[in-house]
């Protein structure tokens, strides 16, 4: 297997959907570290423009265009949400939670990584930002590197 995530429970676990896991145990891959990402592009202006931050006022909203940023910088690692294991996500008002959940829910599907969301008074991106989001990925090893590793391990 290329890939070897496994949800850890606790063994008293209740039967509740939870939009996260509470561990996840990586055993086989390589971590990928992505910075934080907002609605806004990517690669944007520094120092920053005005015109690269007119993004729209709603957390769902901007929860899509964050996704959409996520998974582009997954994709140039060859990584897809699925390889998502981690998250913290930051918002401007935790009372958006649920809206951010609903998108969330929607591009992961029944993928649960593990998350931690902090309220925060302002994204140092910049203040029209609601929601940045940091992820670690577990990029799957190649069937062919672990193969060339496994053949050097047999020498």
């Amino acid at each position: 297997m290329p890939r070897d995530v496994l949800p850890v429970h606790h063994p008293d676990k209740r039967h509740v959907e939870m939009p996260y896991a509470p561990a996840l145990l990586v055993r086989r891959g390589s971590l990928l570290f992505l910075s934080g990402l907002t609605a806004a592009p990517v690669y944007h202006s520094h120092p920053h423009r005005e015109e690269e931050f007119d993004l729209p006022t709603s957390m769902r909203e901007q929860a899509v265009l964050l996704m959409e940023n996520l998974k582009t910088t997954l994709a140039a690692a060859d990584c897809t949400l699925a390889d998502v294991v981690s998250a913290t996500r930051y918002l401007t008002d935790v009372a958006e939670q649920d809206d951010l959940n609903a998108v969330w829910g929607r591009y992961l599907g029944a993928h649960r990584p593990t998350t931690t969301t902090v309220e925060v008074s302002r994204l140092a991106t910049h203040a029209n930002c609601k929601v940045e989001i940091s992820v670690i990925a577990v990029k799957p090893v190649s069937t062919r590197s672990a193969r060339r590793k496994s053949a050097r391990r047999r020498r």
